[in-house]
């Protein structure tokens, strides 16, 4: 199993470049390309997940179950409503600044998945965003934990949002809320919808 965590360095410049994007703005409508379009991730047949991730549920169980909220995962996925939109850009924004970029030297053995670090890798941002978005309500069959591979060729681990507009991405090399097609990332694996502590191998995009 190959390494998740080489990709998080050049955050900090992501973060300097894009952090203008504020949840003030996204109240006032969301961008014309997430109310139209509608993209999803295909799933192709079950994986055995990150070792890391593992040794995340056993430190964190209740981000590790299916919760019961009051926002309703339907159609694929919750309705984004400029709320929830919001809800998406300032948890990005807010867990991209409060975290100091830090790559992980212990390699895989060694690796952890740690909820709000003062200091960590591209891991410790998303499964910090995850919590963040569950403790505002959403439904964790639509927050997903994805491992993709980024153009240069380093593993990577990202947030996927499941939205009745399409699956999106909150990610901390990028300021942007974006549907996961547009990421240029090549994907691996992704938590299953129907139970966060099991993983699937990702086929591909299927646009409706």
């Amino acid at each position: 199993m190959r390494q998740v965590v080489r990709a998080c360095l050049g955050a900090a410049l992501a973060i300097a470049i894009g952090v203008g994007q504020t949840a003030q703005a996204a109240m006032i409508g969301m961008p014309l390309n997430l109310k139209y379009q509608i993209e999803r991730i295909k799933f192709d047949g079950p994986v055995l997940p990150p070792m890391a991730h593992i040794k995340f549920c056993m430190a964190y169980p209740s981000d590790c179950k299916t919760s019961k909220t009051k926002i309703v995962f339907r159609g694929g996925g919750v309705k984004l409503t400029p709320e929830r939109y919001a809800d998406l850009v300032a948890v990005n924004a807010e867990v991209n600044r409060s975290i100091v970029p830090t790559r992980n030297e212990r390699g895989v053995v060694g690796e952890e998945w740690i909820v709000a670090p003062s200091r960590g890798d591209c891991n410790d941002y998303a499964v910090t965003k995850r919590h963040e978005l569950l403790a505002r309500g959403f439904p964790s069959r639509a927050l997903l934990l994805a491992e993709v591979k980024t153009s240069w060729g380093e593993g990577h681990l990202i947030l996927v949002v499941r939205t009745r507009n399409g699956d999106l991405v909150v990610d901390n090399l990028n300021a942007n809320v974006r549907p996961w097609s547009k990421t240029n990332y090549k994907w691996v694996r992704m938590q299953s919808p129907e139970d966060p502590r099991f993983w699937s191998k990702v086929a591909g995009p299927a646009a409706a």
